[in-house]
Protein backbone atom coordinates (compact mmCIF):
# COMPACT_ATOMS: atom_id res chain seq x y z
CA UNK A 1 0.00 0.00 0.00
CA UNK A 2 1.42 3.21 -1.14
CA UNK A 3 1.18 5.84 1.70
CA UNK A 4 0.83 9.89 0.41
CA UNK A 5 0.65 12.90 2.15
CA UNK A 6 -1.15 15.86 0.23
CA UNK A 7 0.28 19.90 1.42
CA UNK A 8 -2.35 22.13 0.05
CA UNK A 9 -3.61 25.27 1.39
CA UNK A 10 -6.90 25.46 -0.95
CA UNK A 11 -9.16 23.32 0.88
CA UNK A 12 -11.57 22.26 -2.10
CA UNK A 13 -8.64 21.99 -3.83
CA UNK A 14 -6.84 19.16 -1.31
CA UNK A 15 -10.42 17.77 -1.00
CA UNK A 16 -10.55 16.90 -4.93
CA UNK A 17 -7.46 15.63 -4.08
CA UNK A 18 -7.79 13.48 -1.83
CA UNK A 19 -10.70 11.99 -3.15
CA UNK A 20 -9.10 11.11 -6.39
CA UNK A 21 -6.14 9.52 -4.59
CA UNK A 22 -8.88 7.16 -2.40
CA UNK A 23 -10.70 5.87 -5.29
CA UNK A 24 -6.99 4.27 -6.33
CA UNK A 25 -6.63 0.55 -5.13
CA UNK A 26 -3.23 0.37 -3.37
CA UNK A 27 -2.92 4.02 -2.55
CA UNK A 28 -4.31 5.56 1.09
CA UNK A 29 -4.22 8.69 1.80
CA UNK A 30 -1.99 9.24 5.09
CA UNK A 31 -2.88 12.87 5.76
CA UNK A 32 -3.80 16.24 4.38
CA UNK A 33 -2.29 19.57 5.70
CA UNK A 34 -2.90 22.95 4.60
CA UNK A 35 0.84 24.69 5.43
CA UNK A 36 4.36 23.59 5.32
CA UNK A 37 4.63 23.70 8.91
CA UNK A 38 1.69 21.27 10.13
CA UNK A 39 3.17 18.75 7.33
CA UNK A 40 6.58 18.65 8.69
CA UNK A 41 5.14 18.33 12.43
CA UNK A 42 2.96 15.24 11.32
CA UNK A 43 4.95 13.50 8.39
CA UNK A 44 6.93 11.25 10.62
CA UNK A 45 4.02 9.97 12.68
CA UNK A 46 1.87 10.17 9.20
CA UNK A 47 5.31 7.64 7.05
CA UNK A 48 4.06 8.24 3.60
CA UNK A 49 5.95 7.03 1.00
CA UNK A 50 4.94 10.44 -1.23
CA UNK A 51 4.06 13.41 -0.23
CA UNK A 52 2.19 15.45 -2.80
CA UNK A 53 2.87 19.00 -2.23
CA UNK A 54 1.96 22.63 -3.62
CA UNK A 55 4.47 25.02 -3.73
CA UNK A 56 2.85 28.76 -2.77
CA UNK A 57 1.31 28.39 0.51
CA UNK A 58 1.33 30.80 3.49
CA UNK A 59 4.06 30.58 5.97
CA UNK A 60 6.66 27.79 4.79
CA UNK A 61 6.17 27.39 1.26
CA UNK A 62 6.31 24.12 -0.98
CA UNK A 63 9.96 24.63 -1.85
CA UNK A 64 11.65 25.38 1.77
CA UNK A 65 9.64 22.03 2.97
CA UNK A 66 10.26 19.98 -0.07
CA UNK A 67 14.34 21.04 1.46
CA UNK A 68 13.64 20.43 5.02
CA UNK A 69 11.77 17.00 3.75
CA UNK A 70 14.72 16.05 1.61
CA UNK A 71 17.48 16.42 4.14
CA UNK A 72 15.85 15.36 6.77
CA UNK A 73 15.03 18.11 8.31
CA UNK A 74 11.52 17.40 10.73
CA UNK A 75 10.62 16.19 13.63
CA UNK A 76 11.05 12.20 13.95
CA UNK A 77 12.73 12.09 10.74
CA UNK A 78 15.97 9.62 11.72
CA UNK A 79 13.29 6.70 13.26
CA UNK A 80 11.89 6.78 9.36
CA UNK A 81 13.15 3.65 7.44
CA UNK A 82 13.22 6.43 4.10
CA UNK A 83 12.38 9.79 3.43
CA UNK A 84 9.49 9.98 1.33
CA UNK A 85 9.58 11.75 -1.81
CA UNK A 86 8.61 15.03 -2.47
CA UNK A 87 5.95 15.49 -5.71
CA UNK A 88 5.49 18.93 -6.27
CA UNK A 89 1.54 19.39 -7.72
CA UNK A 90 0.85 22.96 -8.09
CA UNK A 91 -0.55 25.32 -10.95
CA UNK A 92 3.02 27.70 -11.51
CA UNK A 93 4.81 26.37 -14.74
CA UNK A 94 7.70 29.17 -14.18
CA UNK A 95 11.37 28.19 -14.88
CA UNK A 96 12.30 29.32 -11.49
CA UNK A 97 10.02 27.67 -9.44
CA UNK A 98 10.62 24.07 -11.09
CA UNK A 99 14.50 24.67 -11.09
CA UNK A 100 13.88 25.71 -7.24
CA UNK A 101 11.61 22.85 -6.62
CA UNK A 102 13.81 20.54 -8.54
CA UNK A 103 17.19 21.90 -6.56
CA UNK A 104 15.36 21.53 -3.21
CA UNK A 105 14.85 17.67 -3.49
CA UNK A 106 11.41 16.95 -5.45
CA UNK A 107 11.09 13.91 -6.91
CA UNK A 108 8.62 15.03 -9.53
CA UNK A 109 6.84 18.34 -10.81
CA UNK A 110 3.28 18.26 -12.54
CA UNK A 111 0.62 20.93 -12.81
CA UNK A 112 -2.71 20.84 -11.83
CA UNK A 113 -4.00 20.93 -15.44
CA UNK A 114 -2.72 17.39 -15.94
CA UNK A 115 -5.05 14.27 -16.28
CA UNK A 116 -5.97 12.00 -13.13
CA UNK A 117 -4.35 9.59 -14.71
CA UNK A 118 -1.19 11.44 -15.01
CA UNK A 119 -1.43 12.46 -11.21
CA UNK A 120 -1.35 8.94 -10.13
CA UNK A 121 1.12 7.26 -12.58
CA UNK A 122 2.99 9.85 -11.44
CA UNK A 123 2.64 9.07 -7.31
CA UNK A 124 2.77 5.51 -8.54
CA UNK A 125 6.28 6.44 -10.45
CA UNK A 126 7.67 8.78 -7.45
CA UNK A 127 7.03 5.97 -4.94
CA UNK A 128 8.74 3.39 -6.84
CA UNK A 129 11.91 5.87 -6.75
CA UNK A 130 11.31 7.78 -10.22
CA UNK A 131 11.85 10.97 -11.10
CA UNK A 132 8.12 12.45 -12.72
CA UNK A 133 8.11 15.62 -15.01
CA UNK A 134 4.73 16.82 -17.07
CA UNK A 135 5.95 17.12 -20.16
CA UNK A 136 5.18 21.01 -20.39
CA UNK A 137 7.94 21.09 -17.95
CA UNK A 138 10.32 18.53 -19.64
CA UNK A 139 10.23 20.50 -22.43
CA UNK A 140 10.81 23.74 -20.60
CA UNK A 141 14.19 22.23 -19.17
CA UNK A 142 15.86 21.12 -22.26
CA UNK A 143 14.90 24.31 -23.53
CA UNK A 144 16.57 26.11 -20.49
CA UNK A 145 19.82 23.47 -21.27
CA UNK A 146 19.67 24.60 -25.04
CA UNK A 147 19.75 27.91 -24.46
CA UNK A 148 23.35 30.08 -25.19
CA UNK A 149 25.46 30.20 -22.87
CA UNK A 150 25.65 33.79 -21.15
CA UNK A 151 29.20 35.75 -21.32
CA UNK A 152 30.51 36.91 -18.34
CA UNK A 153 33.48 39.43 -18.21
CA UNK A 154 37.10 38.45 -17.01
CA UNK A 155 35.95 40.63 -13.70
CA UNK A 156 32.20 39.44 -13.55
CA UNK A 157 33.32 35.70 -13.26
CA UNK A 158 35.64 36.76 -10.54
CA UNK A 159 33.53 38.15 -8.53
CA UNK A 160 30.82 35.89 -9.09
CA UNK A 161 33.24 33.11 -8.23
CA UNK A 162 34.03 35.15 -4.96
CA UNK A 163 30.55 35.06 -3.85
CA UNK A 164 30.43 31.38 -4.73
CA UNK A 165 32.88 30.88 -1.96
CA UNK A 166 30.72 32.64 0.60
CA UNK A 167 32.45 36.16 0.55
CA UNK A 168 30.59 39.45 0.92
CA UNK A 169 30.64 42.30 -0.95
CA UNK A 170 32.91 44.26 1.54
CA UNK A 171 35.13 41.10 2.05
CA UNK A 172 35.12 40.61 -2.39
CA UNK A 173 36.08 44.42 -2.53
CA UNK A 174 39.13 43.73 0.06
CA UNK A 175 40.36 41.23 -1.72
CA UNK A 176 40.39 42.31 -5.51
CA UNK A 177 41.08 46.13 -4.02
CA UNK A 178 38.28 47.74 -5.61
CA UNK A 179 35.41 49.75 -4.30
CA UNK A 180 32.19 48.07 -2.83
CA UNK A 181 30.06 50.10 -4.82
CA UNK A 182 31.73 48.61 -7.95
CA UNK A 183 31.38 45.45 -6.72
CA UNK A 184 27.48 46.06 -6.48
CA UNK A 185 27.37 47.24 -10.09
CA UNK A 186 29.48 43.89 -11.13
CA UNK A 187 26.95 41.82 -9.30
CA UNK A 188 24.14 43.52 -11.14
CA UNK A 189 25.62 43.37 -14.20
CA UNK A 190 25.95 39.41 -13.75
CA UNK A 191 22.17 39.35 -12.64
CA UNK A 192 20.98 40.72 -15.49
CA UNK A 193 23.09 38.53 -18.12
CA UNK A 194 21.89 35.69 -15.83
CA UNK A 195 18.25 36.67 -15.39
CA UNK A 196 18.31 36.06 -11.62
CA UNK A 197 17.22 38.65 -8.50
CA UNK A 198 19.67 37.51 -5.87
CA UNK A 199 23.62 36.19 -5.59
CA UNK A 200 22.51 32.36 -4.39
CA UNK A 201 20.38 32.27 -7.57
CA UNK A 202 23.39 33.69 -9.71
CA UNK A 203 25.76 31.03 -8.52
CA UNK A 204 23.33 28.40 -9.01
CA UNK A 205 22.06 29.22 -12.49
CA UNK A 206 26.06 29.63 -13.44
CA UNK A 207 26.98 26.01 -11.91
CA UNK A 208 23.75 25.39 -14.14
CA UNK A 209 25.63 26.99 -17.41
CA UNK A 210 28.91 25.90 -16.77
CA UNK A 211 29.83 29.22 -15.99
CA UNK A 212 31.46 28.94 -13.12
CA UNK A 213 35.08 27.37 -12.89
CA UNK A 214 34.69 23.44 -12.56
CA UNK A 215 31.41 23.44 -13.82
CA UNK A 216 29.77 22.62 -17.47
CA UNK A 217 26.55 22.49 -18.96
CA UNK A 218 27.69 19.36 -20.56
CA UNK A 219 28.01 17.68 -17.37
CA UNK A 220 24.82 18.86 -15.58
Amino acid sequence: MTRIVVVDDHPIVRAGIVGLLETEDGITVAGEFASGEAALAELAEARPDVVLMDLRMPGLGGVEATRRIARGEFPGAADLARRPGVLVFTTYEDDEQILSAIEAGASGYLVKAAPAAELIAGVRAVAAGQTVLAPSIAAQLVARVREPVPRLTPREAEILGLVAQGLSNPAIAARLVIGESTVKTHLLHVFEKLEVSDRTRAVTRAMERGILPGTSSASR
